[in-house]
């Protein structure tokens, strides 16, 4: 069983479906599956499983990703997730999720490739992509462009 499965598993048990349902979507036997489930706590009726995690998750006791049980520390700010991990790929599941401000979207133009592009929450962004900023800066000699010169070097030659 891979890891894939196996958080497929955690993830149908957590939203109350059953044995044999799970083992027919992954490929499984409904052996593996309720060997698994009983290994890791998720054994049971499917809804009262369901309806159990969504408590834990909800008080704070289980990762919201994975559903592992979470420490939680005695000052400072819950946490929601149990690793690193399951956070980073939890908000790479629902970007939608993040509390974006509207006034912080930003339209500019590349000096590059003169294409527009929107960035959030960094004024100072001159590029579309890193591809662009390095053709920019070390491509110039062999585009036929004059060369680079730092704006960090040029104030400190006005300044001599």
């Amino acid at each position: 069983m891979t890891e894939a499965q196996t958080r497929q598993i955690r993830e149908f048990r957590i939203k109350g479906a059953g044995y044999k349902a799970i083992a027919s979507v992954l490929g499984l036997s409904r052996d593996v599956v309720r060997n698994y489930c009983k290994t890791y706590g998720l054994d049971g009726y499917a809804l009262e499983v369901a309806v159990n995690m969504k408590e834990e998750i909800d008080q704070g006791k289980a990762c919201i990703y994975c559903g592992n049980a979470v420490s939680q520390p005695k000052l400072g700010r819950k946490r929601k997730f149990c690793s690193d991990s399951c956070r980073r790929n939890w908000w790479n599941a629902h970007p939608e999720a993040s509390k974006k401000k509207e006034t912080a979207f930003y339209e500019k133009t590349c000096l590059y490739c003169g294409r527009q592009f929107t960035v959030y929450g960094n004024l100072k962004q001159k590029y579309c992509s890193h591809e662009c900023y390095s053709h920019d800066r070390f491509w110039r000699e062999e585009e036929g462009r004059e060369p680079y010169i730092s704006t960090v070097r040029c104030k400190e030659e006005k300044h001599e």
